[in-house]
């Protein structure tokens, strides 16, 4: 299969050369990122003109939009556009639109499972937009990923994907706050790890994504915190659940907390390139508010 690539940074660079490993012929362009070992065109347009799928890995809705304006008219009819970012659901519903109005198909499909499960191919896609689609990009996703699921019309990859992580960036500062209380509990890490991973207080962050180092699987908190996923992409998906909620008038007080909470570690206490993690020492140098 022909394919286009834009967008070759921290995630889009390693699924590329996976699909590029497994055979298939990938063309990609970036404005900054120049990764070793896959071939790029100097213009999206260059990128994009012979390619049955063009793929996209972009960092918000305005520079996909800008990005979809851009490439549309320089793509076959019938091609696909797989956007793999996480964005708004207006911009995922506004590209599809734009899509079908120059006889193409898209599909919003952003992914979990960061950095490693790029580099791995085990990411979990979830998928928006029309069935028809899938067939075709369904061999794609599972060189790029474990899973993917079709979560239904344009925007529902989104949707799902902002949803799941406002839970993931909540469940995070929970957890760590559970490590802060039981180290002036007296109470060991490993201790607290090995009673929470099998109880009723278990979640993924515990048990797959532990905040604390030394504990449970490895993970970026025995590197320091060195992202897996980034503090600052935390934040913006928090940002984007409460667009959303505020769009359809949902009540999300726990993601509010945690977009405020994260919006403090990132702007105000240098948690900007560090790990979503780390929130566990931003917290452990914090006492009880007044």
């Amino acid at each position: 299969m022909k394919i286009g690539f834009i967008g070759l940074g921290n995630m889009g660079a390693p699924m590329a050369a996976n699909l590029l490993a497994a055979g298939h012929s990938v063309i990609g362009h970036d404005i900054a990122a120049r990764p070793d070992g896959i071939p790029l065109a100097d213009s999206p347009a260059g990128a994009v003109s012979e390619a049955d799928v063009v793929i996209t890995m972009l960092p918000d809705g305005p520079i996909l939009r800008q990005v979809a304006r851009e490439i549309y008219p320089f793509m076959k009819q019938g091609a696909i556009h797989l956007d793999c970012s996480t964005v708004d659901v207006d911009s995922a519903r506004e590209v599809a639109d734009l899509a079908r109005k120059h006889g193409l198909l898209a599909a919003d499909a952003p992914v979990s499972g960061g950095i490693g499960g790029a580099q791995a191919g085990t990411l979990t896609f979830m998928a928006g937009g029309p069935a028809e689609a899938f067939g075709d990009l369904r061999p794609l996703f599972e060189i790029m990923g474990a899973k993917m699921v079709h979560c239904g019309g344009a925007g529902a990859g989104q949707a799902a994907k902002i949803c799941n992580n406002m839970i993931l960036g909540a469940t995070m500062i929970a957890t760590c706050e559970a490590f802060v209380l039981a180290d002036k509990l007296g109470l060991s890490r490993k201790s607290m790890f090995d009673v929470v991973s099998t109880s009723s207080g278990s979640s993924w962050s515990m048990t797959a994504y532990c905040p604390a180092p030394g504990v449970g699987p490895k993970s970026p908190a025995d590197n320091d915190y060195a992202p897996g996923f980034a503090a600052e992409l935390m934040l913006k998906d928090l940002g984007l659940s409460q667009q959303a909620a505020e769009a359809v008038d949902a009540a999300t007080p726990m993601g509010q907390a945690a977009l405020g909470l994260y919006r403090r570690f990132v702007e105000e206490d240098a948690g900007r390139g560090r790990d979503f993690s780390a929130m566990l020492p931003y917290l452990a140098d914090k006492g009880r508010p007044t």
